[in-house]
């Protein structure tokens, strides 16, 4: 006879229970909402309409969904003076289309954000906006602005909604060694850059790392993508419980992992949904990706690492005081992320993330979980501190060694 404690029915509410107690707790946690008007897409679809009609000589342009080789030889093939006139005509497609050279994407974003700017002034100008969408095009301009000063590398900019943007910072076409971060939930255009507790936002994160990882190995060239180019979900609500956003994500973060310049080796840095994106996205990666770290992970939608059928080396660290930590991890009809990537039985690689303080710190100068991202993303295995004095992280117990 089977008892009731332990019937299905039991175990299903149970789990969703202890999901509403998640979405509370991260409601007083300061997983907050951050909800944002929307940006111009007709911009886009006009753009896209005449690019697929466009032509150079009898040579039609490549599909906007074509394979990202395709793509780089045509570009290579088609000379300086019409790759720049594309760029001018429709920078939105050619500032987003993965193949293109980098330059020319940003080339091309640069002057999406100078049309992008224009349309927010003359909706601010129109003296038409609700309380709320003057705030918004005023903070809109001002993210603008900022990601138009002289020097930033824009790989990829679309107003449209919330937005997405990715930047790099260093040079992709020359690096050994691509690190890529991946941000989580509430992450959009206008969250891409925090003037305040920089290190919690893409931008802030990717520059504390580029320099760790210069300092950890000044003789390698090595490049850091702040890449905020997924609809992540927005504060509470479903959408950070399923894993229909982390599944769309993960199409383009493999899509952009197949379509970097030269050979570098290739690490994907995920924090808290995004480690949920790397996962999903883990069997579809190219075989440039070395390492998959994450920070502060609810999950990965996987049961262990063998589950992610990733070739790539997987890492896992979480802070002491990360309230991500009593996030009950399960999987149950399409809610929650699955196994702690901490636990033993996930089998990733434990690294320390001592100094982090907390679920948003673990990009702070000084802290040992930064240095160890760093490592990662250099390819120094040796100098990767584990989890604890017993852990293996570096050893060849996981089929592969890190050394």
């Amino acid at each position: 006879m089977t008892s009731f404690d332990s019937s299905p029915t039991l175990t299903a509410w149970r789990a969703l229970l202890a999901l509403a107690v998640v979405f509370i707790m991260l409601a007083t946690t300061g997983w907050t909402a951050v909800r944002n008007g929307g940006g111009p897409r007709g911009a886009f679809d006009a753009e896209l309409a005449g690019w697929r009609k466009a032509h150079i000589g009898t040579r039609p342009l490549p599909r906007t969904d074509a394979p990202a080789h395709r793509t780089a030889a045509f570009f290579a093939s088609i000379g300086g003076y019409h790759r720049a006139r594309l760029a001018d005509r429709f920078p939105h497609v050619v500032g987003n289309l993965n193949g293109a050279p980098v330059s020319l994407r940003y080339r091309a974003n640069r002057i999406a954000l100078v049309r992008a700017l224009k349309h927010e002034r003359g909706r601010v100008a129109a003296a038409a906006l609700s309380p709320d969408g003057l705030r918004d095009a005023v903070r809109r301009i001002h993210r603008y602005q900022a990601l138009m000063t002289p020097g930033r590398q824009i790989l990829a900019f679309d107003p449209s909604g919330s937005g997405k943007v990715a930047e790099v910072f260093g040079d992709l076409d020359t690096a050994e060694r691509v690190s890529v971060i991946v941000p989580g939930v509430d992450t959009n255009l206008l969250t891409f850059q925090r003037s305040t507790r920089e290190y919690t936002a893409p931008v802030g994160m990717a520059q504390s790392l580029y320099a760790a990882e210069r300092a950890a190995s000044p003789r390698t060239r090595t490049a850091v993508i702040a890449w905020a180019d997924y609809t992540a979900p927005v504060g509470l609500g479903m959408d950070s419980a399923i894993g229909r956003l982390a599944e769309n994500g993960s199409v383009r973060l493999a899509a952009l992992t197949a379509a970097l310049p030269g050979t570098s080796e290739i690490a994907l840095i995920c924090h808290s949904y995004g480690s949920v994106v790397c996962g999903v996205a883990a069997r579809r990666l190219t075989g440039r990706v070395t390492d998959i770290a994450v920070a502060g992970s609810p999950g990965m939608r996987a049961g262990s690492v063998a589950g992610l059928d990733a070739r790539a080396r997987v890492w896992a660290m979480r802070d002491s005081d990360d309230w991500i930590e009593d996030v009950p991890h399960l999987e149950v009809g399409g809610l929650g992320h699955g196994e702690d990537p901490m636990s033993h039985d996930f089998g990733a690689r434990r690294m320390s993330a001592a100094g982090a303080i907390g679920h948003t710190g673990y990009f702070e100068p000084g802290t040992e979980s930064l240095v160890n991202l760093a490592e990662i993303g250099v390819g120094a295995y040796d100098g990767v501190s584990c989890a604890g004095e017993d852990d293996t992280c570096r050893s060849d117990i996981y089929g592969e060694a890190a050394a």
